[in-house]
């Protein structure tokens, strides 16, 4: 019963970044900035970070050179900081299609990390005024140029939809805000 316990141990140890969470949101047109912990004795081995489904065949955005310099590469860039055993990872001006997975790791071992990026488009808010005659009627956003065959997205009688518009109703007047997300699964 002992050995399940030191088993673990084991596991969690030699876990390329167990901290770290995998799931990573950016907004479109920001920067998003990633860091990536490895363990001792790998301090000037090459980190890279690459994007695709799988370590084995991602496509190599940037990598360091073994040492703390900063590299930059495009939108891309990469540094590692050996005293804290930490790369950091940033990627410029996230536009809808970056949204994929992406490893962090270290040249020739298997230590790396995945994580899938989503990206939020820039929000749009939407202000709508009416008359006090209005006041006890529905509001609707409606998805469609014809009123009477139209995709109604959400409604002020109903709750609204996850990540795509919500209501922030006030007296004679709501607005709405539009958010969008992408991603690449």
């Amino acid at each position: 019963m002992w050995l399940l316990p030191v088993l673990l141990l084991f596991l969690v140890q030699v876990q390329f970044s167990i901290n770290e969470e995998n799931l990573m949101r950016g907004t479109e047109g920001k920067a998003l900035v990633v860091y990536c912990k490895y363990p001792s004795g790998l301090e000037s081995s090459v980190k890279l970070w690459c994007r695709g489904k799988n370590w084995e065949s991602c496509r190599t955005l940037v990598k360091t050179t073994g040492s703390e310099q900063l590299v930059r590469k495009g939108r891309m860039s990469i540094q590692d900081d050996h005293s804290q055993r930490t790369i950091t990872m940033t990627m410029e001006e996230l536009q809808r299609d970056d949204a994929d997975t992406y490893w962090c790791g270290i040249e020739k071992t298997d230590k790396t990390k995945s994580y899938q990026l989503t990206v939020i488009a820039k929000p749009v808010t939407v202000q709508c005024h009416y008359g006090p005659q209005w006041e006890t009627f529905v509001k609707s956003w409606c998805q469609d140029a014809d009123l009477n065959s139209c995709n109604i997205l959400v409604e002020t009688t109903r709750p609204q939809l996850k990540n795509i518009v919500s209501f922030n109703q006030e007296k004679h007047s709501f607005s709405m805000t539009i958010l969008r997300e992408y991603k690449n699964l």
